[in-house]
């Protein structure tokens, strides 16, 4: 398993996954993304930006999630300070193909190695309060459950936050 950098000639295979995932995700229940969200032209950005991990498997895209540290307004409703620098995961999917084979966790690795390589000492992310896999995941990473938000971009959703420090866990 190789995590790499995307790069614009994977937005097919990129678009491919997220195709196959949103039915799954809202068949679950969770209607954190649709037909609108994520795009093709949200990915470039992230990919412009130098910000998209893809998890490649055999040449196939068996995972995605952009690294940034673009937090969310409404993540201040759960105490946490905006001014911080926080490596912050958006956008983390895998393929239902390569499912229970920890590429989630590989990714959100990276995250880490992100953050130590910056010297950014909190990881933070969200996830749709439906979505039960990314509940299960991030505490057995060590994230902490901080509360729960709406996000102005998708309304009624509800979203659980979730926070580590590399401070407070050593390496």
């Amino acid at each position: 398993m190789l995590i790499r950098l995307a790069t614009l000639n994977d937005i097919p295979q990129i678009m491919q996954l997220i195709a196959e995932v949103v039915p799954a995700m809202n068949a679950a229940g969770n209607f954190q993304w649709d037909s609108t969200y994520p795009n093709a032209p949200v990915f470039e950005n992230d990919i412009v930006l130098s910000q998209l991990w893809v998890a490649e498997a055999d040449g196939d895209i068996a995972g995605i999630a952009a690294i940034t540290t673009d937090q969310e307004p409404e993540y201040a409703n759960v105490g946490w300070d905006l001014n911080e620098t926080a490596i912050v995961t958006h956008r983390l999917a895998v393929s239902a193909r390569y499912r229970g084979q920890g590429i989630g966790a590989m990714l959100l690795q990276q995250a880490e190695r992100e953050a130590i390589s910056r010297g950014i000492k909190t990881l933070r992310i969200d996830t749709n309060s439906n979505n039960k896999a990314t509940r299960q995941l991030f505490p057995k990473l060590g994230y902490e459950f901080a509360g729960e938000i709406g996000l102005g971009f998708r309304p009624n959703l509800r979203f659980y936050c979730y926070e580590k420090r590399l401070d407070a866990h050593p390496q």
